[in-house]
């Protein structure tokens, strides 16, 4: 088995590129499948963005996507999709309806609009061309975490937010990883001090390895109340599931959420988490797939905190100081 990266890409078909803008203050992620993958997602936060979030409900008809899109920009954001359709339609990707190819790109968006960032943009919002810059960017190894792509313009209530990815291999060879921008409304870290809510599971000091604190500070923190914000996210796995079974894991992928904000799910966070299945290998037994529903909150939960340790500040006046602005210990 290859070494692992601990990033979406480690599951076998996955690809991930951003596209940044460090003066814009936002940026586009794009997840592109080498092949259509089995996808469903839920809502559960109480103001969310969404493009074609609605045809993956176990319900309906589509079972397949080919890309997965998360942007900044608000609802001037579900542009980016719209670019990424038009790089899989460049090469011949998409759903065959008559003599048409129609690629299928769901994505959600996160609120930046207010982070320093200059957003006069003219007319057009530039999110369709960042969303082809991030198609095209897209590969299958290592890609960086924390201030670029989605999470480029993220914030929480006590520091920066940023992308961030884990992963994990069940007892059973699966792989499943997640990707996930942090914008919440609350906090990914505990009170006033470094310590991360999702420290339980951490894995080899990926976020600091600092533990928990002796003492815990559940207080309610807030980056404001009138202000919308949303963590947006994607868990894909090489196991073959079924629709219903995706909507399942993403299910459960929002419980990562809960191990690794506080609070969250509020009625102005726009909470999304899509699943996937690249169907790489067979499975139809109930204990491997419940096992994945585990692994689906942990690496979501670790992802979470490795979104908001990376991250940078971004470089605007009064922009939102870093977990490493606050809390990095100095070099010896």
């Amino acid at each position: 088995m290859a070494d692992l990266l601990n990033l979406l890409t480690d599951v076998e078909g996955v690809a991930v590129g951003h596209s940044t803008d460090l003066a814009l203050g936002s940026g586009v992620t794009a997840v592109v499948f080498d092949e259509p993958a089995i996808t469903s997602c839920t809502v559960l936060g109480g103001a969310p963005g969404g493009r074609d979030t609605a045809l993956l409900d176990p319900a309906m008809t589509i079972g397949a996507v080919d890309a997965l899109v998360l942007s900044g920009g608000s609802a001037f954001g579900l542009d980016a999709a719209g670019g990424v359709q038009a790089g899989l339609r460049e090469i011949g990707r998409g759903l065959k309806v008559g003599d048409a190819l129609v690629p299928i790109v769901p994505q959600a968006i996160l609120f930046d609009l207010i982070n320093g960032g200059n957003k006069d943009w003219g007319l057009h919002s530039p999110y369709r061309d960042m969303g082809y810059a991030a198609f095209k960017a897209a590969n299958k190894g290592q890609f960086a975490l924390g201030t670029i792509g989605v999470g480029t313009g993220a914030t929480t209530a006590t520091v920066k937010g940023g992308l961030g990815s884990a992963s994990a291999v069940s007892s059973q060879g699966y792989r499943i990883a997640a990707i996930v921008a942090v914008n919440a409304l609350g906090s990914a870290t505990i009170g006033d001090g470094p310590h991360f809510w999702a420290a339980p599971f951490e894995q080899k000091d990926e976020f600091g390895g600092l533990g928990m604190p002796q003492v815990v500070d559940s207080r309610l923190r807030l980056k404001g109340t009138n202000i919308t914000a949303t963590t947006i996210g994607v868990v894909v796995t090489d196991a073959q599931l079924t629709k219903a079974e995706a909507h399942r894991l993403s299910i459960c992928a929002h419980d990562g959420f809960a191990r690794a904000l506080l609070p969250t799910h509020l009625p102005l966070d726009g909470d999304t988490v899509f699943a996937a299945s690249t169907g790489k290998h067979p499975r139809d037994d109930m204990p491997g797939f419940m096992e994945l529903c585990h692994l689906a909150a942990i690496v979501m939960a670790r992802a979470i905190a490795r979104g908001v340790y990376e991250a940078a500040a971004l470089p605007v006046e009064g922009g939102q100081a870093a977990w490493q602005d606050r809390f990095a210990k100095p070099a010896i």
